[in-house]
């Protein structure tokens, strides 16, 4: 991985040992338990706002944008399928404090908050987004979302963001497998502990995860994507099948898991970049994601493109 002043910076700043005040609770095999249903929703974005000039903000600035911003949105009418007008949309009640702060994004580093994409990486970003809206000449031609393959509003994969519903997360653990079964496209990322990578020519849409125990942090490197599947959260995110993506999971609490990733990928991006984030214990229950209901709304789809 490649090393930037920032991120080391933001890195040594908001480690995980500065946030854990108490020890961990255990598993019956001795580590540290990270079991439970979780939840990612937060009113804090991927990106910075343009509301926001810096990573922290004050109380009262924070409650007005948790009202102000999803008023925002739904105040699009937009009309078709998944325009902001038609659809069922899930928000945070507030924004993200970590260390007593109250973030503006969940992005660390790149200071700016957003993502630091390079010209090449933002122009195929541009080329798939067009290709969604003007090819239906086979399935293959259509987003994992749409084939009810993986993704969801980026509530699947690694790393893990805030989707626009179905935000709900449970982790089950051995001694040599983590689970995280998700609530949106009934995906199960399976994390297998100090294992062997698979080989190079062996892609998995979510790519191949491989955890390893620091101290009281389990840290996962996911490697072998498949290239292609841009359309994560709800800023657009473009991952090539070069990408690796480092992520972090300490218990804090009773009811919390910090939780940090990187994202390294030059294909796509000028520099690494770094989020942190609270997942959030909850006892909601885990409902069925029926997508398509047997997959039959993709026929519909290519058959309205044919006949365009």
């Amino acid at each position: 991985m490649r090393l930037v002043p920032g991120l080391l910076a933001a890195s040594l700043i908001c480690a995980p040992a500065a946030l854990a005040q108490v020890d961990a609770p255990r598993t019956s095999f001795g580590a540290p338990d990270l079991e439970g249903v979780w939840s990612s929703l937060t009113a804090t974005p991927l990106e910075r706002p343009p509301a926001f000039d810096g990573l922290t903000t004050t109380d009262e600035k924070a409650k007005a944008f948790a009202v102000s911003s999803p008023e925002a949105f739904k105040s699009d009418t937009s009309d078709g399928v998944g325009a902001r007008g038609s659809e069922w949309w899930e928000f945070g009640g507030e924004m993200t404090r970590i260390n007593g702060e109250i973030r503006t994004s969940l992005i660390v580093d790149p200071p700016s908050g957003r993502m630091p994409y390079s010209d090449a990486g933002r122009a195929k970003l541009k080329q798939l987004q067009s290709e969604v809206l003007t090819r239906f000449d086979g399935p293959e031609a259509r987003p994992s979302t749409e084939r009810c393959l993986v993704g969801g509003s980026g509530a699947t994969g690694a790393p893990l963001f805030v989707p626009r519903y179905n935000a709900n997360y449970q982790i089950v653990q051995t001694p040599s497998h983590l689970v995280i079964s998700m609530e949106a496209s009934r995906e199960a990322r399976i994390i297998r502990i100090d294992a062997p990578r698979l080989p190079p020519q062996m892609r998995r849409w979510m790519g191949d995860s491989v955890g390893r125990w620091e101290g009281d942090t389990l840290v996962v490197e996911t490697q072998g994507f498949v290239p292609g599947d841009a359309f994560k959260p709800a800023s657009p995110l473009l991952v090539s099948e070069n990408a690796k993506v480092t992520e972090r999971f300490t218990r804090i609490a009773a009811d919390q898991i910090f939780y940090a990733y990187t994202v390294d990928d030059p294909d796509t991006f000028t520099q690494p970049w770094r989020v942190e984030m609270i997942l959030h214990a909850t006892q909601e229950r885990m409902f069925e994601y029926a997508c398509h209901e047997a997959n039959h709304a993709l026929i519909g789809m290519l058959e309205g493109g044919w006949r365009r």
